[in-house]
């Protein structure tokens, strides 16, 4: 009986972990938001309530912002809960996993606290230590200026300088700031110049105030943009046409897999087509990074693609599934010494992929098997329906009569959480199914993935936990995040 505890607390675990890759609270294909959201919120209460260390070392996992945010804040809420062993390992946890969030959303984060009336010693010192290892103290109080002035106030600490007290706490305007930065936020108020000194998010704002035309404002401050707002004003390219905000080979260079295939996939077919070398190379060249060392080591890899319509996503997560597996096709070419892609669509031009039709999973699987591979990957949101369940029944005569010995291992990559099952939706029982994020993540997944058949038990998904953990606490921080 205790054998078949362990069992299900596996199973409950990884169930959780799957939901923190994927789900973020916003609407899918099959759900709502709000859907999204009580089941997503469901999940959180029930492990933090039954199994508080696994919960905590999940934030050492490939999981996404939203719920590692989610997994700190309900961790700081219920740290009376903790023994002192537990809230030791979580601080250490907890403050790895800041340095490793977007600061707006960790300054989000410390706002939800705040309202909480969470602010008991160990949550004090979070927030200290964190805005102590901020790189720029005066790009924060400008770029993030009402979250940095809550938290001071919440947590009962100083500002970094006496002229940062003054710009956030400043009964008025000052004539001049000895911080460049800080000046020149002063003067924006007054002078357009000045706004283009200041980080883009910052200066939109005044350039809407000295009603300065877009095309005007976004060529002017296009030095000051980082990658990810360049990237994010070249996919709504066709919104506006400033020169500031085209893409380049050195940009697309610099993308990350994913981010690059949603990129790609926002461009019209005509684009895509023209553009289909430097689109291609690029898209090949971070995959190459991505696999690192393990590029060409996977064997004869194939590859079921998901492209069918609900492949599209939703309005907040546009051609998000989409992306993920077009991003998991160059990645799994990189990876393997022979590949074949098989896309549910029938095509066989990835560049051009485009979310049509129904989902006939079985047949593609069919496909992919008869190239006898050594790796059967299929990333797909699971809903087969073209018949409805012959992934199934091919995957299962499969693994009990075609291959008894598993002589080739299948896994299922989900990229889209089902709020009623509250897990992300699986193909058959006796293939391991994962959740994922970003196509980045695939080659610690497909281990990870292993645990996902049903035969793991507790004591060995914890030890995989601890090692994970471990490694987390010991990899060396990177550069805080402007």
């Amino acid at each position: 009986m205790e054998g078949y505890a362990d069992l299900i607390a596996a199973e409950d675990v990884l169930l959780f972990v799957n939901a923190a890759i994927t789900a973020t609270g916003q609407r899918e294909f099959h759900s709502s938001a709000a859907e999204q959201q009580l089941s997503l919120g469901f999940l959180h209460e029930y492990v933090l309530g039954n199994y508080r260390e696994p919960y905590a070392a999940a934030l050492a996992l490939d999981i996404n912002h939203h719920n590692a945010a989610l997994i700190v804040r309900r961790l700081l809420e219920t740290a009376a809960d903790a023994t002192p062993e537990q809230r030791r390992t979580e601080g250490r946890l907890i403050a790895r996993r800041l340095q490793l969030l977007p600061p707006q959303r960790v300054y989000r984060l410390f706002g939800e606290l705040r309202r909480a009336g969470v602010n008991n010693r160990r949550t004090r010192a979070i927030l200290r230590d964190w805005l102590a290892a901020r790189p720029d103290p005066a790009l924060d109080a400008v770029k993030y200026r009402g979250g940095l002035k809550r938290v001071l106030r919440h947590a009962h600490l100083a500002p970094a300088a006496p002229e940062l007290g003054e710009f956030l706490f400043g009964a008025g305007p000052r004539g001049h700031y000895s911080t460049p930065l800080l000046n020149s936020w002063q003067r924006a108020h007054y002078t357009q110049a000045a706004l283009y000194e200041l980080p883009y998010t910052v200066a939109e704002g005044f350039a809407r105030s000295h009603r300065i035309p877009r095309a005007a404002f976004l060529e002017k401050i296009a030095p000051r943009l980082t990658r990810l707002e360049r990237l994010r004003l070249q996919e709504n390219a066709r919104e506006h046409r400033a020169e500031a905000v085209r893409a380049d080979r050195t940009d697309l260079g610099r993308m990350p897999l994913t981010r690059l295939a949603l990129y790609a996939l926002s461009l019209p077919p005509a684009q895509r087509i023209e553009r289909r070398g430097e689109l291609t190379d690029a898209l090949r060249a971070a995959a190459r990074r991505t696999a690192g060392p393990e590029a060409g080591r996977w064997g004869k890899v194939a590859a079921v693609l998901d492209d069918s319509y609900s492949a599209s996503g939703s309005g907040t997560k546009r051609r998000r599934p989409l992306a993920v597996a077009l991003a998991c096709h160059f990645l799994l070419e990189a990876l393997a010494e022979r590949y074949t892609p098989r896309w549910t669509s029938g095509r066989t031009d990835a560049l051009l992929a485009r979310p049509h039709g129904a989902t006939p999973l079985g047949h593609r699987i069919v496909d992919a098997l008869d190239t006898a591979p050594d790796r059967l990957v299929i990333v797909s949101d699971g809903w087969d329906n073209a018949p409805p369940g012959l992934a199934a029944e091919v995957l299962r005569i499969w693994r009990t009569r075609l291959d008894p010995d598993a002589r080739t291992s299948v896994v299922h990559l989900n990229p889209v959480y089902d709020a009623d099952g509250f897990d992300v939706r699986r193909l058959a029982p006796t293939v391991p199914t994962a959740g994922l994020r970003d196509a980045e993540d695939l080659p610690a997944l497909v281990e990870f993935a292993r645990f996902a058949d049903g035969r793991s038990d507790l004591a060995e998904l914890t030890a995989h936990l601890a090692a994970r953990t471990d490694r987390f606490l010991t990899t060396p921080s990177p550069e805080a995040a402007p």
